[in-house]
């Protein structure tokens, strides 16, 4: 994922301004305003990280100086240091909790897709990790961004992705045959039409009224395999993308995986979100002269 330097930093510093209010009360009554600092953000768990180039363009947006010892991707060790950072000793305090909001949930995101991409790549499947649109609000570019990083797809980033009929869509229409067929009718060129099932005879119409995905929600492995089946035995298996989704779990994701579906997705890898145990510790202080 891209987008523009400037963009980005804009979105940074909202983060930012949101922590910092008026201005950090306790860090301007106690810290000298003209104090320097040094600081390590050090990891004190072993994951992937993530997080890190937001990271480097807020600090250096506010003026302090950094150097990156990690790249999105890595893996990293407990105790690892991460980055270096120096500068005014205000400014550093004051952004300490929004740099570790970004990194630690990035990096958690992160941590946790790879080690479902890597439960399927073991077990040699090919289906691929997805996640959902249940993000934090606002923080929807970071978190899909932190699937990328993790190895997983990030489904779609906008309503404007991608034409996804779900059971309110076609509770409106009446019929799922009606509401792809109208889809189709409407839709540009360039948009897939993905089709929310909860049958397999539901699966079974939306393909033969055009869909392009089907979605299996709310199956159980058993059912997905059923209509997995179903679509081979009417010769569609291999012309639509197909998806399982719902109650999907690290637990039972191998189950779903190994039915024969192209991609399983996931909301708690967003949603449920575990942040990797990160922190910032000042190395040296002294005032500037």
């Amino acid at each position: 994922m891209f987008l523009p330097q400037n963009v980005l930093e804009e979105k940074l510093r909202k983060m930012l301004a949101e922590d910092l209010g008026q201005g950090d009360v306790t860090t301007a009554l106690v810290v000298p305003a003209q104090s320097m600092a040094e600081a390590h953000v050090i990891a004190k768990e072993a994951g992937i990280v993530a997080g890190m180039e937001e990271t480097e363009i807020l600090l250096k947006s506010v003026g302090l100086n950094v150097e990156m010892l990690a790249s999105d991707g890595d893996a990293i060790k407990k105790k690892q240091v991460l980055m270096k950072i120096s500068g005014n000793a205000r400014v550093l305090i004051s952004v300490e909790r929004t740099l570790l909001n970004i990194v630690s949930r990035m990096s958690g995101i992160a941590t946790t897709t790879r080690k479902l991409a890597d439960k399927l790549a073991k077990a040699k499947l090919k289906t691929k990790v997805a996640c959902t649109r249940k993000t934090a609000p606002g923080l929807l570019y970071f978190d899909k961004k932190a699937v990328m990083i993790g190895g997983g797809d990030p489904h779609r980033l906008h309503l404007d992705d991608l034409v996804l009929l779900k059971d309110n869509h076609i509770a409106v229409v009446g019929d799922i045959g009606k509401a792809v067929k109208r889809a189709k009718e409407n839709a540009s060129f360039c948009k897939k039409i993905e089709v929310e099932t909860s049958t397999v005879e539901e699966a079974l119409s939306a393909v033969k009224a055009g869909a392009d995905i089907i979605m299996f929600d709310n199956f159980s492995p058993k059912q997905v395999r059923r209509g997995v089946n179903v679509l081979k035995k009417n010769e569609f298996f291999g012309k639509v993308l197909l998806e399982a989704s719902g109650g999907i779990t690290e637990d039972n994701i191998l189950e779903y995986a190994s039915t024969g579906v192209d991609l399983v997705s996931l909301g708690e890898i967003t949603d449920s979100a575990k942040t990797l145990d990160i922190s910032l510790e000042i190395m040296k202080a002294s005032k500037k002269r």
